[in-house]
């Protein structure tokens, strides 16, 4: 006796699907979620660029180096300088580490050109 074609398909399906069964234990499927797993990023630390007072560095210099550096209006550079001035430090701003680095640097060369002892630190927040 002949089977027809169809027959013959399905019932090695069925003998397919029977050997995947007994081998993973989950009727021959695996089931599940394709999960794509990205890194999370952190955010970069922050620093406080600060101004140190002395008693040498014009006023009007520090008020240019507050506008040519950090971007500052002129009313907010005499605000940060006054403050430098009264309590000894002052900040300039908040930025990631290069940028910090830079204006730290920026400002020292620009002191350092003018025969100033103008001194500007970073730390972390």
């Amino acid at each position: 006796m002949e089977r027809h074609p169809r027959a013959h398909h399905a019932e090695r399906r069925h003998r397919l699907a029977g050997a995947r069964r007994a081998g993973d234990g989950q009727g021959g499927r695996q089931t599940g979620t394709a999960t794509k797993i990205r890194p999370r990023t952190k955010r970069p630390s922050l620093y406080r660029v600060l101004l140190l007072n002395d008693d040498y560095t014009p006023m009007e210099f520090v008020i240019g180096v507050l506008q040519e550096v950090f971007s500052k209006t002129p009313e907010d550079a005499f605000q940060i300088m006054m403050h430098v001035h009264k309590s000894g430090v002052g900040e300039c701003g908040v930025y990631p580490f290069e940028i910090a680095e830079t204006k730290v640097m920026r400002v020292m060369d620009a002191a350092q050109k003018n025969q100033h002892p103008l001194q500007c630190v970073m730390e972390k927040q």
